[in-house]
């Protein structure tokens, strides 16, 4: 579907993805350095797919912020062509890397998995 297609292309430069396809699905592929499911949400609103993703924080104790230049939170909006605005979306994310997988046709249903205990 050209659709989903051109839509990836309007993300923002500094959103790096891959996009792939089956006969089934769309497989979206999203680097969130730093995101694990605690601190995802994965919505589909009006046709749009809504990727809230905040970085986890941590280092060693004996170190201090001198200097940040990565963002805490980061949300990605992607429009949905007609007939995938209500699919059912499973995520998986393993190590900062978002697989969305949204199926042709379906009914909304999100579940995200965090496959960093597997």
């Amino acid at each position: 579907m050209a659709g989903l297609r051109d839509a990836v292309r309007t993300l923002p430069s500094d959103v790096f993805y891959d996009l792939l396809e089956d006969d089934d699905a769309y497989l979206l592929v999203v680097d969130v350095p730093g995101v694990s499911a605690a601190t995802l949400d994965v919505t589909v609103d009006s046709g749009t797919l809504v990727i809230d993703a905040a970085r986890e924080r941590s280092h060693p104790d004996d170190y201090e912020y001198v200097e940040e230049n990565r963002p805490d939170d980061r949300t990605i909006t992607l429009s949905l062509p007609n007939g995938l605005d209500e699919p059912p979306i499973e995520t998986v994310i393993d190590r900062g890397v978002l697989e969305v997988t949204i199926p042709k046709n379906g009914e909304t249903t999100i579940d995200v998995v965090d496959d960093e205990s597997r």
